[in-house]
């Protein structure tokens, strides 16, 4: 099989514990590139979270970001495709999630929303890692409700951050009960992601690889959590770094080493 794209998860997967892409991995790509692969990142992240990647890695060209919800080129500098959630459905997660201590993430296309006791405190919910990048992009707002409010049509994902993982899978329990069209994913610790219903990474790549003439089964996607499943699910080759719990593991036709020493180095080797 010749694959004709190549789809890299962020955290965990293309990125080391401290945020870094090594050099080795870094190299293989940019070859990758050059040999004419399209490379894309996707990922939970929008775009302005990706900060300075693009200009650090600019042979990646496209973004399967916010989970799905928005299908970016950044050569061009423009989103292909967005979905974004209704504000109904929306206040609702909100409201539900209050159940817990809890810091709601509004996620647009140009716009990243934390209330400002939120941003001083993001190490308590377990994102202390995030914190510089937060600090850098995101619009303060005490009242993420009168956000939503005021910006119908442009919300592309909430992710609420919890102190602990129990805490989390509460609110993911309580948020599926209430029958909401939303698509909900595990990240990080403590984190639960809502989409809008039927978006997730795997339904972004379909988008993606038609507009680059290709199949799904022509494409290579490489994760390492839960919220990487619908990527590795609807694939040709599911790749699953060695970081990753076991039942994303299970979903993989290769697992590779971890996000620390050059995974994604193998996975170029052995595939392409």
């Amino acid at each position: 099989m010749t694959y004709k794209l190549l789809a890299l998860d962020m955290d965990g997967t293309l990125l080391t514990s401290d945020k870094r892409v090594l050099p080795k991995t870094r190299a293989a790509l940019e070859q990758l590139a050059e040999r004419g692969t399209p490379l894309a990142y996707c990922t939970g992240r929008n775009n302005l979270e990706l900060l300075h990647w693009p200009q650090e890695l600019p042979f990646i060209r496209y973004g399967v970001l916010a989970s799905g919800a928005i299908i970016y080129d950044f050569a061009e500098g423009r989103a292909l495709k967005t979905r974004a959630l209704d504000v109904d459905s929306l206040l609702a997660a909100l409201e539900i999630a209050q159940a817990e201590e809890v810091m709601p993430h509004v996620m647009a296309v140009h716009a990243s929303v934390v209330r400002p006791c939120d941003l001083t405190n993001m190490v308590h919910f377990g994102m202390g890692v995030y914190q510089g990048m937060f600090e850098r992009i995101c619009t303060l707002d005490d009242d993420p409700a009168s956000w939503i409010r005021a910006n119908p049509g442009q919300v592309v994902k909430l992710n609420f951050y919890h102190t602990s993982s129990q805490a989390r899978d509460r609110t993911r329990a309580r948020l599926a009960a209430a029958g909401l069209p939303l698509t909900l994913a595990n990240a990080e610790e403590g984190s639960v992601e809502c989409s809008a219903k039927g978006v997730n990474k795997g339904d972004g790549l379909r988008i993606l690889a038609s507009h680059l003439g290709a199949t799904l089964a022509e494409v290579v996607a490489v994760g390492d959590s839960d919220n990487d499943v619908a990527a590795l699910s609807a694939v040709g080759m599911p790749v699953a770094m060695g970081n990753a719990p076991q039942e994303v593991c299970e979903l993989a036709r290769l697992v590779v080493a971890d996000n620390d020493h050059d995974g994604i180095v193998e996975v170029i080797e052995r595939l392409f």
